[in-house]
């Protein structure tokens, strides 16, 4: 089977692309081929910053014969009738067609066509021209002569050439030669810039990789990665020092090098004073730079780690100086950035009121920066105010919480006001990432208690379902508080998630709440809590929210969001679906305790009497509730004195005791305890079904009956919706 190779070499692409793009192109390129008609064995995508690859294996020559049966006309039709038959089938006469009987139609006309197969080259001639001019690219650049011309070629850097073979292992490969905007596909691609920057040619795909190999060309992403990861750990290691590892970096620099090597730079250990935090971003997103720290400890080092795109005369040496002096320049405007924050703001003068107003002590940096995050008015989103406003907000908020959460209130307070302060700091106004972070490190610099700095870096925390959860009970108030408000802010000015598009990451924080009450054991019940809060807040105006529809409907609506956001959390840590359906109700608001409850449950269905038990409980449910559609007449409650067999005088007995056990242990919040109640049902459930006729002749005695099944959906009622597992 013959194979086919495509390569799509252009300038420079952005490093951040080129994964996505490798794969967009294997998926339009297979899509359009099985479109048309042919398979293949394989396909797998390659990258460089200069070119896309693609190669193809075990690729059909040529797309199947097509065979398709045209039903026309009666025989006895009209001539005009015949006539279009003719002109859609594509036949010159009716001679051509076959005739078909139907017993109860009659005789028709029905036109064979068959549509011969195309060979692949012809194909691929057909198909590539509109998806390389189509191509999903972010972003796209016209250039050259052409550029002025509408519909000249977009693409993401200036396309050069283009690599098109086709054939098999043990034969001459054939150029499929198509053309897009005067570029013609041919067998040539060119190697490293610098060190080969000569024309190749190639045949099939291992030619190819051997070729680029030759012309300091590492073709494979992955392997990229390999060696600059190897090589910087072995380089930091002969200098008695250790990496600090980067996942997202190391994808960065592999796009940027075909041809890594890997060199170590140093700067003056003086900059080490500054927080190892600030050094690593400005390293890292100014030079594409690692870090490096002492062997065996977390203090950073005066050494980096560089990846060069080629192999220097010199063994790099001015690379390094040059790489060195940049990174110097960028740490000293570091260094002014870290000094400058812990001294005085020019304009005390004019912060005394926004100090006043927070209890804020301007002989304190980080208490002058929030004094001046307020005094700027600077705005937090256009219809929920300002900065200053959204921390007033949340001080009221974290206040309510922190007894809840059982928290020192006092730390809380001071925690919740300083906890945007650092926004206005120069090494955040830089490094928008550390934000939290240098509000920790400013706090602890001006004597606050160790809670209350990690408070402020913690209040954003979980962002992510990976990321780490407050344990602080102080940083799990202000996270709570943060993350309330803002759902609380953007749902009362009906700023909601719609469909894939969630522009403040108002799911990202929903989830956060979710883990932080479920991983930290926190009893919040989230719709009384804000039901309380912000809806008397609507009348008083204390907290400036403004609700374009009624309170209530807008709790409701962001419980029902907690909701969705519980279930996928649960679901991803193995609960199924419908044991949390079964233990989730809309007014459910204590989501610590729906995770218990579905847990104890899960542990229960699982079990030999959780299965037997569940069983009769649905057999139980589903006649009653035929029994309630029909209008059958169910007792109130059941009479004593119309029991007369054994076996349901015991499941009477035995559901009164349950129920009762039950509640007390869901009192206690005990859910393995009222599990274990419910197990005792099974065997007089399974003995009521076997020997007592539910539907008695006699009406008094059917509707007592109906009203002790009654009773077994009330009592495991106290724990779950049996009926909607389906185990």
């Amino acid at each position: 089977m013959p194979d086919l190779l495509l390569e799509l070499r252009s300038e420079e692409i952005p490093a951040r692309m080129q994964r996505k793009a490798a794969g967009d192109l294997k998926k339009l390129v297979t899509d359009a081929l099985v479109e048309a008609g042919l398979t293949y064995e394989g396909a797998r995508e390659y990258w460089t910053p200069r070119r896309l690859t693609l190669d193809i294996r075990g690729l059909t020559a040529r797309s199947a014969d097509v065979r398709e049966e045209r039903k026309g006309p009666r025989t006895d039709a009209n001539e005009k009738a015949i006539e279009g038959f003719l002109r859609g089938a594509g036949l010159s006469s009716i001679s051509e067609a076959q005739v078909q009987s139907d017993p109860k139609k009659g005789d028709f006309y029905v036109a064979l066509i068959v549509k011969p197969g195309r060979p692949t080259e012809e194909i691929v001639t057909d198909i590539m021209p509109g998806i390389i001019r189509d191509f999903p690219w972010p972003k796209s650049m016209r250039w050259g002569k052409a550029s002025s011309e509408p519909g000249s070629l977009r693409w993401v850097r200036p396309l050069q050439s283009i690599i098109c073979t086709f054939g098999t292992e043990h034969e001459e490969t054939v150029v499929i030669p198509f053309e897009i905007d005067g570029i013609v596909a041919s067998n040539v691609t060119y190697g490293h810039r610098f060190h080969a920057p000569e024309a190749i040619t190639v045949k099939r795909f291992d030619d190819y990789v051997a070729s680029l190999e030759k012309a300091k060309v590492v073709l494979d992403a992955e392997r990229r990665k390999q060696i600059i990861a190897q090589d910087a750990a072995n380089l930091a290691f002969a200098s008695g020092l250790d990496l600090v590892e980067d996942e997202g970096l190391l994808e960065e620099v592999s796009g940027l090098v075909e041809y890594p090597h890997v060199l170590m730079g140093t700067f003056e250990e003086d900059y080490l004073a500054i927080p190892a935090e600030i050094i690593r971003l400005t390293i890292k997103t100014n030079q594409k730079c690692f870090v490096t720290r002492v062997s065996g400890s977390e203090k950073l080092s005066n050494h980096f780690i560089l990846i060069s795109n080629i192999a220097a005369k010199d063994g790099g040496k001015e690379i390094m100086h040059g790489n060195g002096k940049v990174v110097r320049a960028r740490l000293s405007d570091a260094k002014h950035f870290w000094t400058r924050d812990q001294g005085d703001l020019p304009d005390l003068g004019t912060l005394a009121a926004s100090a006043e107003k927070f209890d804020l002590d301007l002989k304190k940096p980080l208490d002058q920066r929030m004094a001046k995050l307020d005094a700027l008015n600077v705005t937090f989103h256009a219809k929920l105010g300002t900065q200053g406003e959204r921390v007033t907000r949340i001080r009221s908020l974290a206040k309510e919480l922190a007894p809840i959460v059982g928290a020192d209130a006092a730390l809380v307070d001071r925690a919740a006001v300083r906890m945007k302060a650092d926004l206005r700091t120069e090494a955040v106004g830089e490094f928008p990432e550390l934000q939290g972070v240098m509000g920790r490190k400013y706090a602890g610099l001006q004597g606050e208690a160790a809670s209350v700095a990690v408070a402020i870096e913690d209040h954003y925390k979980p962002q992510g379902p990976s990321d780490r959860v407050p344990d602080d009970k102080v940083a799990i108030t202000v996270a709570l508080a943060d993350k309330l408000d803002t759902l609380v802010g953007f749902w009362a000015v009906d700023e909601k998630p719609t469909g894939s598009k969630d522009p403040y990451a108002l799911r990202r924080a929903a989830l956060g709440v979710v883990r932080i009450l479920l991983e930290r054991g926190v009893r919040l019940p989230i719709a009384r809590f804000l039901r309380n809060w912000i809806i008397p807040a609507k009348l008083d105006n204390t907290i400036n929210y403004t609700f374009e529809k009624d309170g209530q409907e807008t709790v409701a609506d962001l419980l029902s969001f907690f909701h969705d956001r519980l279930k996928v959390y649960l679901r991803d840590q193995g609960a199924r679906h419908d044991i949390i359906d079964s233990v989730l109700t809309a007014d459910a608001d204590d989501l610590l305790m729906v995770a218990r409850r579905a847990e104890a449950l899960t542990a229960f269905i699982t079990s030999e009497d959780g299965k037997n038990l569940l069983a009769g409980t649905k057999r139980a449910t589903q006649l009653l509730a035929a029994e309630e559609k029909k209008g059958t007449v169910i007792a109130d409650g059941v009479s004593e004195a119309l029991l007369s067999l054994d076996a349901e005088k015991d499941l009477y007995a035995a559901v009164t005791k349950t129920v009762r056990e039950a509640a007390e242990a869901v009192a206690k919040e005990d859910f393995r305890s009222a599990m274990a109640s419910l197990s005792t049902l099974r065997a007089p459930v399974d003995r009521f079904f076997t020997d007592v006729l539910v539907n008695d002749e006699d009406p008094a005695i059917r509707a007592n009956r109906l009203a002790l099944l009654k009773t077994i959906r009330e009592a495991t009622g106290t724990v779950a919706d049996f009926s909607k597992i389906t185990g």
